[in-house]
């Protein structure tokens, strides 16, 4: 009977251990539950937190975690996409009542304040490893070592040029083993050229690619030649301006004139009636009173 309970008790432990997986932000992971089918149900949490939880229908139920929006249970699988440092801990897959443990490390590299630098300034770089397992090692590999050598963090003080280039990253968890790497630019500053002195001791003034532009094209008292040019192209424009102007003030004013003297030839005129040489019809002579007839007397009766 104790040999029965402990070879169930050895088969248990064994089932339920699983794996350690290490993903960088924003990368894509896949957690194998263990089991290949399931009869009854199956449940996957992040720690105490329920993700999904499937029944023997096949009905999924989604939990209320934030991380439930960026996964899918595929078969008995969790595939988390776009992995956040939050993600990271201790995941388990209940497949009818078995569990299988598994744990996710995340990890992701910065540098503070760019990773454009100029000599003599100061950088930090970090290595952050989020739900680091017992065994995990960080370490960076700087560009001019074949093997890392430096910590989770370094800091460049002062930056020189030996800090150039490709900066990696190295995650080390047991058997599995993770980089990323991370590019750093120091840009080094112009060179500029001084000429030898001359033999009266005066040096000449230092020169960079732009120098000796200047008097390169001749001059006119002074002044380079487009100046003149531009110059010239000034006063051609002005005096065209005056000329225009000149032009339509005598235009205006030919106008004025025409517009006047037709105003003028239009007022009315007085009327004037034909006077004929005819000579005028003779006067009617003047007639005289007539004379009238007397009445007739009244006759009276005899």
């Amino acid at each position: 009977m104790k040999v029965i309970v402990l070879f169930v008790f050895v088969l248990g432990a064994l089932s339920a251990a699983g794996e350690d997986l290490i993903a960088k932000v924003g990368q894509k992971v896949t957690l194998n539950c263990g089991v290949n089918s399931y009869r009854k149900s199956l449940q996957w949490l992040h720690g105490n937190d329920v993700l999904f939880t499937v029944g023997q229908t096949g009905f999924t139920r989604k939990g209320t975690a934030e991380l439930v929006q960026r996964s899918v249970v595929r078969q008995t699988n969790l595939e988390i996409s776009s992995v956040r440092e939050t993600d990271a801990g201790r995941f388990t897959c209940l497949a009818d009542g078995t569990r299988h443990e598994h744990s996710l490390v995340v990890f992701s590299v910065s540098v503070s304040p760019s990773a454009v630098l100029k000599p003599n300034d100061e950088a930090t770089l970090q290595c952050e490893v989020k739900g680091q397992p017992h065994g995990c090692e960080v370490k960076w590999q700087s560009p001019n070592t074949d093997s890392p050598t430096n910590p989770s963090t370094v800091q460049l003080k002062p930056v020189t040029s030996s800090h150039n280039g490709a900066w990696e990253c190295i995650v080390t968890c047991g058997s599995n083993k993770f980089s990323q790497s991370l590019t750093i630019t120091v840009q080094e500053p112009p060179t500029t050229t001084k000429s030898p002195p001359k033999p009266n001791g005066k040096s000449e003034k230092t020169c960079d690619t732009n120098c000796g532009n200047d008097d390169a094209s001749p001059r006119l008292l002074g002044l380079a030649w487009w100046v003149w040019v531009a110059i010239g192209v000034g006063c051609l424009v002005a005096i065209l301006l005056m000329v225009c102007v000149i032009v339509l003030c005598v235009r205006v004013k030919r106008r004025k004139k025409r517009f006047l003297k037709m105003k003028g030839q239009q007022r009315p005129r007085h009327k004037k009636y034909c006077q004929c040489d005819h000579p005028t019809a003779a006067a009617k002579p003047k007639q005289g009173r007539r004379r009238e007839k007397p009445s007739a007397l009244p006759l009276h009766p005899a």
